[in-house]
């Protein structure tokens, strides 16, 4: 497969389409079509399935996805180091976030960067935890910002230790001003998150043996503090969340207190891009500026 070819089998699964594809990569839909279809007859098999919502990999197409991915990064790190050489001039950075990061911290940081490499383009992909993990697994980022609770085997950078508070509604009344116990939590009912978006909630929550009631299932933090706003119960959230979305709810310490270490991951050290590792720079004298 040439180098081409994979960068059309990359484009096309990302963009779902033929003719996304081709405008991204200034060819015509035909050529893309062709291309693709050549690709395959080299291959022995077919790497697409096509029907009218669109394009996906087929298992084959999902099997060699990740070696592509790998080589086309291979290649922009070629650019790159060549470019290092001549004083890194232009290159692409890809990194992962999740909702608090990108609203509080990759502003900054991306201004921050830009500045200092105004060719250097930064693609920021937003998920869940488990998104950030398999975008660096796949490849498909160079680093991600993961909370040390769900790094597992990946090397994480630690950055910066952000507190867990409680939200509740406006005049929500605790035996402490500003803080609210284990004790207290027990008899509340609850808003909380589905699935991977809260790991360090539930973490506390287990941690201290709290059963929980709930009505209420969600899957993002605006829509928790919309629940909690109404009254429908409280929430659990890191403190940098609660930044931008608690207006019309209390914030409370949590007794005892509990936190989630944000850090940096890498896909792979050995063979990060020279722009990268100029943006983990950035990213950690801006996280300086964050405390």
């Amino acid at each position: 497969m040439t180098l081409l070819y994979c960068r059309i089998l990359y484009t096309v699964a990302e963009q779902g389409s033929f003719l996304k594809a081709a405008e991204l990569l200034n060819l015509t839909p035909s050529a893309v079509s062709h291309s693709v279809s050549s690709m395959e007859a080299e291959l022995g098999f077919q790497v697409f399935n096509r029907n009218k919502s669109g394009v996906t990999l087929t298992s084959y197409g999902e099997e060699i996805y990740p070696m592509v991915v790998n080589l086309l990064n291979s290649e922009e790190n070629l650019k790159q180091v060549v470019d290092r050489l001549n004083g890194l001039k232009r290159g692409t950075v890809r990194i992962g976030a999740f909702n608090s990061v990108c609203i509080q911290w990759m502003p900054q940081i991306l201004k921050a960067y830009h500045e200092k490499f105004p060719y250097i383009d930064v693609e920021v992909y937003e998920g869940t935890y488990d998104d950030v993990i398999h975008w660096l697994g796949t490849g498909i980022v160079e680093m991600g910002f993961l909370s040390a609770s769900c790094a597992a085997d990946l090397q994480l950078m630690p950055l910066y230790v952000d507190p867990l508070v409680c939200i509740a509604p406006k005049g929500f009344e605790t035996k402490k001003r500003g803080v609210i116990t284990v004790e207290e939590l027990q008899d509340q009912r609850f808003v909380i998150q589905r699935e991977s978006c809260d790991a360090d909630i539930k973490k506390y929550l287990n941690d201290q043996h709290l059963n929980i009631r709930s009505s209420c299932h969600v899957t993002d933090d605006q829509s928790t503090v919309a629940m909690v706003e109404s009254g429908l119960g409280i929430g659990l959230m890191p403190e940098l969340t609660s930044r931008n979305l608690a207006h019309n709810v209390e914030v409370l310490k949590l007794e005892p207190s509990a936190d989630r270490t944000i850090g940096l991951a890498l896909a792979n050290k050995k063979s990060l891009t020279p722009a990268a590792k100029e943006l983990s720079q950035v990213i950690l004298a801006e996280v300086e500026n964050f405390r």
